[in-house]
């Protein structure tokens, strides 16, 4: 038999809840609408738009070690990284999320504003 790693049960479900399974006795549960911040420094997102899909989930990864936010939350689509969820929005999400608490998002719109993409999405708890 191989070695046996303890593994931290945070990390545990953070490896759960970046696959996109869900606990068949969840409930998905509205927090909040909110806007992408940092769309326009996002390299490519002229060719990424075109694949956001109304609907679609986005999946949040936490950066801890963010030198401009400690609470920082990444948004991605389907790998693609897309922005973050806004500084004054994401402190609660963040504690939600070190917790093991699975907290993703869902595109509501998107619209281009000369060279920004604003993309409307809403945050749940699934839980």
């Amino acid at each position: 038999m191989g070695n046996i790693e303890k593994v931290n049960s945070n990390d545990i479900v953070r490896a759960i809840n970046n696959t996109g399974l869900t606990n068949p006795f969840s409930e998905k549960i509205f927090l909040l609408h909110s806007t992408i911040a940092g769309t326009s420094y996002v390299e490519n997102i002229e060719k990424i738009e075109p694949k956001l899909e109304i609907g679609d989930r986005l999946n949040f990864y936490r950066e801890p070690h963010n030198t401009h936010d400690k609470k920082a939350i990444l948004v991605k689509h389907t790998g693609d990284k897309i922005g973050y969820i806004p500084m004054v929005d994401n402190e609660v999400f963040a504690n939600l999320m070190d917790a093991g608490k699975l907290v993703f998002g869902e595109i509501k719109y998107k619209k281009f504003h000369g060279k920004w993409l604003r993309i409307g999405f809403d945050i749940y708890l699934d839980d």
